[in-house]
């Protein structure tokens, strides 16, 4: 049997259940996420609660193997042209290129929409998201020592940024995924 290459597309509501199976693991047996209960209930609410900025899913075969998705990186209105990123992959989906190409689909669309600047949190150590982000044009803005408390120990927290596009002065307001 072919292995099928995964497509990427835009998350529905659908897609909430296995978006949530896929981050329970890292809420339960990773300090990767600072949740401590996986959030299967609200995943439909997160997922919609900001429609200007995107969520993904990577499917294979008809299965959800990984989500990337964008949100505001603050609420006030001077930070509306920055977001945050993550992307999470099924276990069986690491070191495949998947969680790549999530994120460079979603910088595409973060682009068009006007976007300037993406940051990315990083639980320390983890060599493999630190490796991803810098391979695609990351570069460390700084770390949080200690911030947080999970599974017996202290972490820390760095954090990753990237220039979607070179800034514009004044800026044109981002458009929301749906009119794109």
């Amino acid at each position: 049997m072919a292995d099928h290459a995964p497509t990427v597309r835009p998350a529905r509501e659908a897609d909430a259940a296995a978006i949530a199976e896929i981050y329970a693991p890292y809420v339960l047996e990773t300090v990767i996420s600072f949740e401590t209960e996986p959030p299967a209930a609200e995943m439909v609410a997160r997922m919609s609660a900001h429609p200007a900025h995107p969520w993904l899913v990577a499917e294979r075969q008809g299965r959800t193997v990984g989500y990337a998705y964008a949100a505001p990186h603050a609420a006030r209105p001077a930070y509306r042209w920055s977001v945050n990123v993550s992307v999470y992959l099924d276990r069986a989906h690491h070191r495949a290129g998947l969680g790549g190409r999530l994120y460079r689909t979603l910088f595409s669309l973060l682009r068009r929409q006007g976007f300037h600047s993406a940051f990315a949190g990083i639980a320390l150590p983890n060599a493999a998201s630190v490796g991803l982000h810098e391979a695609l044009g990351f570069e460390p803005i700084g770390v949080y020592r200690n911030v947080g408390f999970k599974l017996g120990r202290w972490v820390d927290v760095g954090y990753w940024g990237l220039e979607l596009a070179p800034p514009r002065t004044p800026p044109e307001e981002p458009v929301g995924f749906g009119e794109l």
